[in-house]
């Protein structure tokens, strides 16, 4: 009931349905021996899944969710927890990058360094690009899609998200069904927040407010304890939303180019429909006709982007370490 009227009319203007697995495939995942965290490298910020099967993803997922203690802590019923995942898992489109592979490795690097908001951050991860198109924003605007007539800003985060609360409501996977009312409302804030967030327009909005904050200094002892800084941790949240997004530039040179490769084939597909279906010159980083100029595009993304921007950020919304303790034992 909680998104029962937003079902309501997102199908109606889209027609979109989410599907849902079965009950014996969900059966059979939760019969399996899930293998620790050591075994699947989850806590390896050099992780690479090429050599792992679907399934093992999955099983790499809930292992997440069992080390950070979310079964237990939320009351989420476990077979429950596993439909879900797989759940989220088919309502990825096979395109060449923004894939389940993609939202499982999202998840992993916010596995490997979260602190903060663990459940939400966790689902939106696996969640932030759910039923991508291998289009971006711009696309669904210049080709005046369903979509973009839903939303006229951040256009494929709100559909992610949407995604997201369909999949959550949808009987046999509400994970979240044993959240008090007011722990659903918060957790579904942040997931919001969160999703919204990995749209890079958004991202530039949050990082000039960082650049602000980080310019007043880490948190001071005039600050009662961090977890009162609302927008500092709301900040932040977006700020790792957005580094584990563009985590793969940070990974071995072999993983770090087989994901360019992705990417840009992603892109030069999208360019290709700008040619053949909106008569439109697409920009170079999606037109094949320069793919001779992809390297040094692609460098000019990392230092401006990913190098200078969301790593760095976060870091700056925290402060150092050793100041942000000292203010904290302080405050307490």
């Amino acid at each position: 009931m909680r998104t029962s009227w937003k079902r309501s009319r997102y199908s109606a203007v889209w027609g979109s349905t989410t599907h849902t697995s079965s009950l014996d495939d969900a059966h059979r995942l939760r019969t399996l021996r899930i293998p620790s965290s050591a075994h699947f490298k989850l806590h390896d910020l050099e992780f690479d899944d090429i050599e792992m099967s679907d399934e093992e993803t999955v099983r790499a997922c809930l292992r997440m969710f069992l080390d950070l203690d979310f079964v237990e802590r939320f009351h989420i019923d476990y077979g429950v927890l596993c439909r879900w995942l797989l759940s989220v898992k088919k309502n990825y489109r096979n395109v060449a990058y923004h894939n389940w592979r993609h939202a499982f490795n999202v998840a992993q690097m916010m596995f490997a360094i979260l602190t903060l908001e663990c459940l939400a951050l966790i689902i939106g991860c696996l969640c932030h690009d759910l039923d991508h198109r291998g289009t971006n924003n711009s696309f669904q605007i210049k080709a005046s899609s369903p979509l973009a007539q839903l939303y006229s800003t951040s256009t494929m985060e709100h559909h992610h998200f949407d995604q997201c609360l369909m999949i959550l409501s949808s009987p046999g996977n509400q994970i979240l069904a044993n959240l008090s009312s007011e722990d659903y409302e918060k957790v579904v804030k942040v997931l919001e927040d969160a999703i919204l967030s990995t749209d890079l327009a958004v991202y530039f909005s949050s990082e000039r407010s960082v650049s602000v904050t980080g310019a007043s200094g880490p948190v001071s002892a005039m600050s009662a304890s961090w977890s009162s800084c609302g927008e500092r941790r709301g900040l932040l949240r977006a700020m790792l939303m957005t580094a584990c997004d563009l985590a793969a530039i940070t990974k071995p040179w072999p993983v770090e180019r087989r994901v360019a490769a992705l990417v840009a084939g992603e892109f030069f597909r999208q360019g290709d429909l700008e040619r053949q279906n909106l008569n439109l010159t697409p920009i170079d980083i999606m037109n094949r006709d320069k793919e001779d100029q992809l390297p040094a595009m692609q460098v000019k993304f990392i230092d401006t982007i990913c190098v200078c921007g969301a790593i760095t950020r976060a870091t700056a919304v925290v402060g150092p370490r050793e100041e942000q303790s000292s203010a904290l034992d302080r405050a307490e």
